[in-house]
């Protein structure tokens, strides 16, 4: 409550009662706004029931609300215009609080200049702004209010950062929109490091190193199992008719002739050469002829 930032600001002279309805010392009956008497339960011959403030006098500061009406004839003339609980008036003057008797101590029943400051008005019967005798409604106590002082503002938005400060400090010290610019700024980063990792050559391109890992033996077994897969069998039957190839390739055939034309004597593709690498001459050593021998 007195955190809250002023909105009407004055000062008043003050009694104090207590009214229970035990009938002690002048008790009148229970308080008109039906909340059981307290302390902090001040009366206002003329603001409306549950108007939330606090006082200050002499240094010391006490919080209210209006849960009663009056002081009655004591405020005529503007005279009295706030009654607070017995025991928040002993606190303030520094006395004590008589529960049998109900009175404070040192026979003091006015307290002038109090300060007032009103947080909240409340949603009871009653008139906002400056107070009035009771059930005088036109009779302004204009005096009764004051512009509100620059440290009592100041210190009340002191007080909003510093709640402020301790919401922060239990969320984690980070909002929900820092944690979304967080998050994004995450997503942005991942974004240019796989586009610097394709234009490297990463994962995008096919490298030597990438092909030889693809004829592995992992990369012919399947992940989980280690049988080998589909594309792996059909890889190792194409291992050999790729070497074939390869051997004819590399293997020098007569002069102006093309694989299968016959030779003089009839011989085609198998027919024996000179050349020491030709499908010829291999055939002919198994035969076992010598190189260069002429067929009889």
């Amino acid at each position: 409550m007195s955190n809250d930032t002023p909105i009407q600001y004055g000062k008043v002279t003050a009694t104090y009662f207590w009214d229970d309805g035990s009938g002690i010392n002048g008790d009148t009956g229970a308080p008109a706004s039906g909340e059981p008497m307290q302390k902090g339960l001040f009366s206002s011959p003329s603001w409306p029931l549950g108007t939330e403030g606090y006082v200050v006098h002499e240094g010391k500061k006490a919080e209210f609300f209006i849960g009663d009406r009056g002081p009655g004839v004591p405020s005529h003339d503007c005279d009295v215009l706030l009654d607070m609980d017995g025991k928040t008036f002993a606190e303030l003057t520094g006395e004590t609080w008589n529960d049998t008797n109900y009175t404070v101590s040192g026979g003091n029943g006015h307290l002038y200049d109090v300060e007032y400051y009103i947080t909240e008005w409340g949603d009871g019967a009653g008139t906002e702004g400056a107070p009035h005798p009771f059930m005088q409604p036109e009779n302004k106590c204009e005096n009764a209010v004051s512009p509100i002082p620059e440290e009592a503002l100041d210190t009340s938005q002191a007080d909003e950062k510093e709640d402020k400060k301790d919401d922060k400090k239990e969320s984690g010290g980070k909002d929900s929109e820092g944690g979304e610019k967080s998050e994004d700024k995450d997503s942005e980063d991942a974004e240019e490091q796989a586009a610097a990792a394709s234009d490297d050559g990463g994962e995008g391109g096919v490298t030597a190193e990438t092909a030889v890992n693809d004829l592995s033996g992992v990369g012919l077994t399947g992940a989980d199992s280690g049988v080998l897969s589909s594309t792996g069998l059909l890889a190792l039957a194409l291992v050999p008719a790729i070497l074939v190839a390869l051997f004819f390739a590399w293997s020098r055939r007569p002069a102006g002739a093309h694989a299968g034309e016959a030779d003089d004597q009839g011989r085609g593709l198998l027919a024996a050469s000179a050349g020491d690498h030709s499908l010829g001459s291999l055939i002919d050593r198994v035969r076992g002829k010598k190189d260069g021998e002429d067929d009889k």
